[in-house]
């Protein structure tokens, strides 16, 4: 018996991650979804409108604190 979780489906937005530093949040969404990509953005980023189920972006205040709830998109 391991003491690995039950596999379940996989996880979509991080909630527990608002506030927490920037750096925190990226590693905690790697160890989580191993498969999708992060990006770090500051206030006022320019963005584009598509959906992509391989990206989680990461909003951050201007010191560097998760903004948003980070979520696949």
């Amino acid at each position: 018996m391991s003491g690995a979780p039950p596999p379940g489906p996989p996880k979509l937005w991080w909630p527990e991650l608002l506030g927490s530093p920037a750096t925190q949040a990226v590693m905690k969404i790697k160890k989580d979804r191993p498969d999708v990509s992060v990006e770090v953005l500051p206030p006022g980023s320019p963005l584009t409108p598509e959906f992509n189920p391989e990206r989680v972006r990461v909003f951050i205040d201007l010191n560097g604190l998760v903004a948003q709830v980070p979520i696949i998109g």
